[in-house]
């Protein structure tokens, strides 16, 4: 598995396109990942991350099984203004033994299904228990949790103009691990709906 860190610079014209749209984020960084327009890219999940300081550069985490091919911003002059690209994890040896705590950030969907159709929850206690819920399937309990941020998002998708409305939630906390098959495919794949405009994204760090 590789991650890999973009600081962009929100005043570069495209970088302020693509920071204000998932959609055309998403379209920017599939680039890195398909050869050619032909070719479906490789999977691939992103995250960009919160800002607490107004005016700051835009941090964007990429995590892929493929190395990202990340010459091809070189046509997008200063769009980037540094790639900390392709950091091989192990995740194998990260995730090693049930019982292991780490910290953890996740922006997610959280949603509930009734008859057939599918609703974003808004409500704290709603959001922390589907977050504790989504544990139970995955592989980890939660030791604590905070939700740290809380929108609906709207995004439109290019020329069809289909407008797609989520919620989007900042949990950040310890996790404990139960099973760790489970947690590493959680990784791997992400958590929950939206994972091509920036959701699902679980990053793991050791507790000091």
């Amino acid at each position: 598995m590789y991650l890999s860190k973009l600081t962009l610079d929100p005043q570069h014209p495209q970088a302020r396109r693509d920071l204000s749209s998932r959609y055309e984020m998403h379209r920017t960084l599939v680039r890195a990942f398909a050869p050619d327009a032909q070719t479906p890219p490789a999977p691939f999940l992103w995250r960009l991350e919160p800002s607490r300081v107004m005016g700051s550069d835009a941090v964007l985490l990429v995590q892929s099984e493929t190395r990202a091919d990340w010459s091809v911003l070189d046509a997008f002059t200063g769009y980037a203004l540094e790639i900390q690209g392709n950091k091989s994890v192990n995740l194998e040896r990260l995730i090693a033994n049930a019982g292991e705590q780490f910290r953890f950030r996740l922006v997610a969907n959280p949603t509930l299904t009734l008859n057939g159709k599918r609703y974003g929850l808004v409500k704290e206690d709603e959001q922390l228990d589907w977050l504790a819920r989504q544990g139970a399937k995955h592989g980890f309990g939660l030791c604590a949790c905070l939700r740290l941020g809380n929108e609906r998002i709207q995004v439109r998708q290019g020329s069809t103009g289909h407008r797609i409305t989520l919620q989007s939630v900042l949990f950040e906390g310890a996790l404990e691990v139960q099973d760790t098959t489970n947690l590493r495919i959680v990784v791997r794949q992400g958590l929950g709906h939206g994972k091509a405009l920036g959701l699902g994204l679980v990053s793991l760090g050791r507790l000091a």
